[in-house]
């Protein structure tokens, strides 16, 4: 594939941070079964996960369709059979493309989306996963009120000035919302450049 003709998009942080989020996956996802991940983006991370993960099957979405076309380029280089072709799915709505997955993976979503994307978020994984099926997610948070890095607060100013409904969020309140759609906080693994993975599982 020519250069000019390559339509996949690369970001620099999903190069430093794909490998120690599969090395939590591996023993957060189940062996087999749908893995519905949510705003793919530009799908490095689908072809990456997919590829390493081959006995689940793995469900691209993302509420920009202008990514579709990143994502096909990244599957089609891939070649992996297990990953599919992505989806459109808005998180606020109560409808979505998929209605029962064996676990979800959302990273670097809810710091650049309002509340209202985690609150969809959080409601849809209540309704699409199975008893003991994991929510995985992975980024920056504040626990009880504090940044954990003064560079999670520098990063946090610069999000609120691009969109005051952006912002780095509180785990807690993560947490309980999460508890009001049946969902419980399993586990935190702290990871690098003073991200978290973050992993409920439905009750």
């Amino acid at each position: 594939m020519s250069e000019t003709s390559d339509r996949r998009l690369y970001f620099p942080h999903v190069a430093r941070n794909r490998e120690p989020i599969l090395d939590v996956l591996k023993h957060v996802l189940p062996r087999q079964g749908l893995v519905l991940e949510i705003a793919s983006g530009g799908g490095e991370h689908a072809a990456y996960f997919a590829q390493n993960l081959p006995g689940v099957i793995w469900q691209p979405t993302d509420a920009n369709t202008e990514m579709f076309e990143s994502i096909d380029a990244h599957r089609a280089a891939a070649g992996a059979a297990s990953l599919l072709a992505p989806l459109y799915l808005d998180v606020t709505s109560e409808q979505w493309p998929i209605e029962r997955a064996d676990a979800m993976v959302c990273c670097n979503m809810i710091h650049i989306a309002p509340w209202a994307a985690t609150e969809g978020l959080i409601a849809g994984a209540g309704r699409t996963l199975a008893r003991g099926a994991p929510l995985y997610l992975y980024g920056p948070y504040k626990i009880d009120g504090r940044h954990t890095a003064p560079s999670n607060q520098d990063f946090d100013t610069r999000l609120r000035g691009q969109n005051p409904l952006w912002g780095v969020r509180d785990l807690t309140d993560v947490t309980n919302l999460a508890k009001r759609h049946g969902l419980e906080l399993d586990e935190t693994v702290p990871m690098p450049a003073n991200n978290l993975s973050v992993i409920f599982r439905r009750v």
